[in-house]
This record gives C-alpha cells, structure tokens and sequence, in this order.
C-alpha cells in the first residue's frame, strides 16, 4: 500500500500519516460506530454491546468458564466478570460449579436470555443491514476473505 502523505511537504509534519494510516483509522472508525450504535440498540433490554455479546457466545457454546469468554471477547477477567454479575443480576445467565473441577464456574444461558435472543437478532439484523448496504454478495465474500487474512495476520503466533 502506498505510504503518500496528505500534508504539504513543506509543514514539518510532513509524510507522518501515510495512506495505510487513513486506512487503519477508518476501520478502527467502523468498530467504534459499530460498538456505539449497538450500545445504543441494546440499551433497551438493559444491556450493553459486550453484554450482548457474551450472550450471543454463550448461546452458540454453552458452558463456557469466564477465562473462555474472556478470550474470546478479548476482554480482562475483570472485565468479563462485571458482565456476567450483571447479566446475573438480569436473571439471564447462572454460574454452575464444573464437575470436573470445584474451582471452575461454567457459564450458562437462562431461560429469560433465550426469550431474549430472538429480540437481539432482530437488533443485529437491522445494524448489520445499515452496516452492510450498498455491497454486493461478491463485495460481502471479498471484504470476509481480507478481513479473515488481516486477523489472521495478526495473530500472536505472527509475531
């Protein structure tokens, strides 16, 4: 990708923010618009983007510990662990002991979450729709391939 800049060259700021710059902070613009706008649908069921999320995680993997769901929401434990005492609080999720392992709490769905869901994906739906308009099947194939390689490269073991 090019590295052209956007300032004259004569500013001292010169070719600092490159073209791959703009890039970057356009997606990073997308996620954050993204975070916002489902913060704001979800806040009507009393719900939060990342609390949507762990639910959605745990209706595709039941049983999942908070170190799991931490992972891979990419969040602290800490973090997690507020969401989850709060959805708790909602009577949408419970913490049930392992049977393998009395030190491990398994997180499940709530029969309130699972009424819940259906109301969530209708919510998802119509960002997405938003989010999405305008592309074709082929542009939707072609941005989930290079989206796929950009996260692949940048997984750890690509350091």
């Amino acid at each position: 990708m090019a590295t052209r800049s956007y300032q004259d060259a004569s500013r001292p700021a010169a070719n600092f923010l490159t073209e791959t710059d703009e890039l970057v902070f356009v997606m990073e613009e997308v996620t954050r618009r993204l975070r916002r706008t489902f913060d704001t649908s979800v806040e009507q069921f009393g719900l939060t983007s990342t609390q949507w999320r762990t639910l959605a995680y745990l209706y595709r993997t039941p049983g999942m510990t908070q170190t799991e769901l931490a992972r891979e929401l990419e969040l602290e434990r800490a973090s997690i662990g507020q969401a989850i005492d709060r959805l708790e609080e909602l009577s949408l999720i419970e913490r049930r002991n392992a049977k393998s392992d009395r030190r491990l709490w398994l997180v499940y769905l709530l029969p309130a979450a699972i009424e819940l869901m259906p109301k969530l994906r209708v919510e998802a739906d119509i960002i997405y729709e938003r989010l999405l308009a305008g592309f074709s099947g082929k542009d939707l194939e072609q941005l989930r391939k290079t989206m796929t390689t950009m996260r692949d490269n940048m997984t750890d073991s690509q350091r």
